[in-house]
């Protein structure tokens, strides 16, 4: 390395390492910084096996800088990338509002209240992001609570109740507290016969129907002026489940004359005949409506701030006649849109996925093609970037878009550092090697930007499978990467001897190869269905779990090692 480019190399890594150290608030590291160092300087690869040694000298330099220090350097050299991290501090800081009145509780604490009806898909990710955020913001408490009171139209699936806490572990949150609304029917009911003995409930028999029809005229039920023991007399023969599904509701007695008939005397508590299927909920008859039981819960475990969908204002108007008459104060409430993704062709919806399942249609929720949280761990995307992503959509009333590629961009930034690289040839195609100029083997690095992570052996002995695409016109030169310069000529390839200049100088593509008889047969499963192809030995190498890029194809999760192949998630591009 001349004295010329160690200089530039030395102002482009003081450059990148005032940045790592200052978006990050910590002492700069010399592998965060090579990428992109590398990949912003590509005339510096030649020289990688000398660069990390004068980044190292830098990184030294910076580590013995305050913050204050650092920023005023960082601007001598390029104001632009302060004003970058100072735009995306303002971001950081204002994507999400502050929650109102913080200053009114001593501690913050929010909610997640899932229906374990089945495992996550991606819209549910938003409310654990948030909620997260907001408390390691707040140095909150984040409260789970399954609302699973509804054993029939919504019926729990016991898997997922587990499932649902793996993912928000996964999105890298965990719960201060979790609690299941079926664990606690009994204290619905005590709350429930202080209602009606202050007269501010009453059973009903009316068939739904007609109770509607009266509602929408503002008429009152026959039912809504029965005396507290009557009321109560019939409420524990609920309990003690005497009456069968449809007979006989308990309702809160509202503002029968008010302007929204869905706040009219609300239903409270049902008859359910289908049984619970925990089995400690089993015996259970008479079952709480959400409204009643998120609403109790709500006020008996604290919760300061509630963040719902802008669909269910409806509902804090029938908890807050609730709240009025047990003297209690609401939470704070904020309400947003629904998340609408793109990409997945298929229905963004528990019951829709679950119906897909139960016809061998998708393989199970870690399907690629399933839009849920499972397929995405398995396919190798980190939690962080969903949650990012999530973040990012703010608060907004409105229903917003939420664009895949932003999840890919936000974990390509994760993984791309770490993900060794290795070649996959899709429908390979073979052809011979020839010519005195051969190498014996290609030698192509693990990581572009990390030399020291060392190169693969690929031996190469008397042919190569390439991807049929790839194929040059005859007579055209093509740089096989790690390899070599090959010529075609006559369905072969001919090893011309030339250096990388002919890449340099734009006249020669570079492709990915392995050779024709050393391969690791493999499976890539994908969001558009399997493909099939062949990787290089040293593929073979990888650990399960183990984010990986092929070359020109994509980031995979290497899912299993098995004798006839090996199987991978496809990540993204």
């Amino acid at each position: 390395m001349d004295d010329d480019l160690r200089s530039r190399v030395q102002q482009e890594a003081e450059k990148h390492a005032l940045f790592n150290a200052l978006k990050h608030d910590s002492d700069p590291d010399v592998g965060a910084i090579m990428g992109p160092l590398m990949g912003d300087n590509p005339d510096f690869r030649p020289h990688g096996d000398e660069v990390p040694g004068v980044v190292g000298q830098v990184v030294g330099k910076i580590g013995g800088l305050d913050r204050e220090a650092r920023r005023e350097r960082l601007a001598e050299l390029d104001q632009e990338l302060v004003d970058e991290l100072d735009a995306e501090d303002e971001v950081d800081e204002h994507t999400l509002p502050d929650l109102p009145n913080v200053e009114d509780y001593d501690t913050v604490r929010l909610r997640a209240a899932p229906n374990p009806n089945g495992p996550w898909h991606l819209g549910h990710a938003r409310m654990p992001s948030v909620i997260g955020t907001y408390t390691e913001r707040y140095d909150g408490e984040f409260v789970v609570r399954f609302d699973d009171t509804d054993p029939e139209t919504k019926r729990p699936d016991l898997s997922a109740y587990d499932a649902i806490l793996e993912d928000i572990e996964y999105l890298g949150f965990e719960p201060d507290e979790v609690y299941r609304a079926s664990d606690r029917v009994e204290t619905y009911y005590d709350h429930a016969r202080e209602l009606i003995e202050m007269g501010e409930a009453y059973t009903c028999d009316l068939p739904a129907e007609e109770f509607s029809e009266l509602k929408k005229e503002a008429t009152p039920s026959p039912n809504r002026d029965k005396d507290p023991e009557t009321v109560l007399e019939e409420f524990e023969a609920m309990v003690d489940g005497e009456y069968q599904s449809g007979e006989m509701v308990l309702r809160v007695k509202t503002d029968i004359e008010h302007k929204n008939p869905a706040l009219r005397d609300w239903v409270a508590f049902r008859m359910i005949d289908t049984p619970h299927p925990r089995e400690e909920a089993a015996d259970y008859r008479c079952w709480p409506m959400l409204d009643f039981q998120s609403g109790v819960d709500d006020h008996l475990t604290g919760i300061t701030h509630i963040i719902r969908g802008i669909d269910l204002q409806d509902s804090a108007k029938r908890q807050q006649f609730v709240y009025d008459y047990f003297d209690w104060e609401y939470p704070e409430v904020l309400h947003w849109g629904h998340v609408q993704l793109d990409e997945y062709d298929i229905k963004i919806s528990t019951s829709t996925i679950k119906e897909l399942i139960d016809k061998g249609e998708l393989d199970g929720w870690d399907d690629p093609r399933a839009p849920t949280l499972q397929s995405v761990r398995r396919r190798g995307i980190q939690g962080q970037a969903i949650v990012e992503s999530m973040i990012g959509l703010g608060m907004s009333t409105s229903d917003v878009d939420l664009a895949m590629s932003s999840i890919y961009a936000n974990n390509r930034d994760l993984v791309d550092d770490d993900a060794n690289r290795y070649f996959l040839v899709r429908d390979g195609e073979e052809l011979p090697v020839v010519g005195d100029a051969k190498p014996e083997a290609g030698q192509p690095p693990l990581h572009p930007n990390h030399e020291d992570r060392g190169r693969r052996e690929i031996p190469v002995d008397n042919a190569v499978l390439i991807e049929p695409d790839d194929r040059p016109s005859e007579g055209d030169r093509i740089w096989l990467k790690g390899y070599g310069c090959v010529r075609y000529e006559d369905g072969e390839f001919v090893a011309t001897g030339d250096d990388i200049s002919a890449v340099r100088e734009g006249d020669v593509d570079v492709i990915h190869w392995v050779p024709a008889d050393k391969t690791v047969d493999v499976r890539m499963r994908t969001p558009d269905g399997d493909v099939e192809g062949a990787a290089e030995p040293a593929f073979g190498d990888t650990e399960v779990d183990e984010i990986i890029q092929f070359e020109r194809i994509g980031f995979v999760r290497v899912d299993r090692h098995e004798t006839d192949e090996s199987v991978v998630y496809y990540t993204h591009a």
